[in-house]
């Protein structure tokens, strides 16, 4: 069933709450996104998970809909249904009390990134139809739980593949890498410093879905531009013709034309 092993969860307290203590919205957030995602990806439906967690479906609906928080003993319960780790590691309390990221992500600090923080409007081609253009919203900002900051995905016309991650600049490369570690598959976006206006332009690495149950490994150009930057953008799926095409597509075109990353065939 997709590989998926059941495992023995460690059962405690996080952050001050009880077992049955409600997880802090974020980490709930997170956490749906998590179970929508492998649900779909394994083709998993909800009943099962419902049934093998022993939990019901009222419960796990309104939670993976946002209706209301996961409290910790059901996320226990899921993890084990899963075989997924939902909850994240605490950084250490003077990780936290400095400002400072995890020597894995950069070890930057907080008012050294500051830029960064924001909303952007992301473009890829599609992978259905690689003269259209996917449109949708990346968010990212910093989380004081993890002493780093952190990007979500939004606005994306296939809501149950929305990803969210830790958001990494090391200072040897000067890059961004957006990282999406789930049950030990990665998904990679890494991009150059900033243009002038703020827009940021790289390649993509991810899975496709492919024939039956099949993923395929592939790349692309991506770019963020700062919504700032948009007075009334399109999101979705679009196509030649369409209003926010033209601009779309050139901005895409132009990360192999002026060389702000290479795209091998």
């Amino acid at each position: 069933m997709c590989g998926i092993l059941r495992y023995c969860a460690v059962l405690g307290t996080h952050r001050g709450h009880g077992v049955h203590g409600d997880l802090e919205t974020k980490q709930s957030e997170e956490a749906a996104v998590q179970v929508r995602e492998e649900l779909a990806r394994c083709r998993l439906s909800r009943q099962w998970l419902a049934d093998t967690a022993k939990v019901s479906v009222s419960t796990l609906e309104k939670a993976l809909t946002g209706r209301r928080p996961f409290t910790l003993s059901t996320v226990v319960r899921l993890e084990e249904a899963l075989g997924l780790k939902l909850r994240k590691p605490e950084p250490t309390v003077d990780q936290a009390a400095k400002g400072l990221a995890p020597e894995r992500y950069g070890a930057y600090s907080r008012p050294a990134v500051k830029w960064l923080e924001g909303d952007y409007l992301t473009l890829r081609p599609s992978f259905s139809d690689p003269d259209a253009v996917y449109a949708y919203r990346t968010l990212i900002e910093w989380n004081d739980e993890r002493s780093h900051l952190c990007f979500h995905e939004a606005a994306r016309t296939d809501a149950e593949f929305s990803q969210s991650g830790s958001v990494s600049f090391p200072h040897v490369s000067g890059h961004v890498y957006l990282v999406t570690v789930e049950s030990g598959q990665y998904r990679l976006a890494i991009f150059g410093r900033p243009t002038i206006t703020g827009e940021m332009n790289g390649v993509l690495t991810t899975l496709i879905s492919g024939a039956g149950s099949q993923l395929t490994p592939a790349a692309t150009a991506i770019a963020l531009v700062p919504m700032r930057n948009n007075a009334d953008p399109e999101f979705g799926l679009l196509k030649q013709g369409e209003r926010c095409y033209g601009d779309y597509r050139e901005r895409l075109d132009r990360i192999s034309r002026e060389s702000f990353a290479r795209l091998l065939t």
